[in-house]
């Protein structure tokens, strides 16, 4: 049973420490959490988006123009970058966006192959208000640690996606 000081991961550490001894599986412990937060964490990033008329993706689709600068403006390139995804996945996630009036793309007039994607002022007015909620439920979803934990969590936690980027074998 969880409680303050346990959780499930706990559980899960324990039956394999019984049923498998020879194995080193103390990296559950993170990774495990990991997950578990995750899928705890999106629903609760989920419901703010939501009161926004935003998913998830297309807050993170906006946000990524939002957070570039003025004029609000990135290539397809410099998107996908950015956000780690595949080019079919970004073009159906703009295509949507430009549906809704919140982005405008345009091909540059020297190389129609490079294609800018622009914030619409729609687009930037949703971000605007949809980041100082996400801010807020995120510093709310925070709240059981202290300032210091927290700093100390994000420098783990970056030289964790550091490492692991390094390794990956997807990009």
């Amino acid at each position: 049973m969880p409680t303050p000081e346990r959780d499930a991961v706990d559980a899960i550490l324990e039956q394999w420490a019984v049923e498998r001894p020879d194995i080193d599986v103390s990296a559950i412990g993170v990774i495990g959490r990991i997950s578990r937060l995750e899928k705890l964490l999106a629903p609760e990033l989920a419901r703010v988006f939501a009161q926004h008329g935003l998913e998830a993706w297309q807050y993170d689709v906006l946000a990524t123009l939002r957070r570039a600068g003025k004029p609000y403006e990135l290539t397809v390139g410099a998107m996908l970058e950015s956000m780690m995804l595949a080019s079919g996945t970004i073009t159906h996630r703009i295509d949507r966006l430009e549906q809704r009036g919140l982005v405008q793309r345009r091909s540059q007039p020297n190389d129609r192959r490079v294609v800018r994607v622009r914030l619409t002022t729609a687009g930037k007015t949703v971000v605007d208000r949809a980041i100082v909620d996400h801010a807020a439920n995120e510093t709310r979803l925070l709240s059981g640690l202290s300032p210091r934990e927290r700093s100390q969590l994000e420098a783990l936690l970056r030289r964790l996606h550091v490492s692991v980027s390094e390794r990956s074998t997807t990009g």
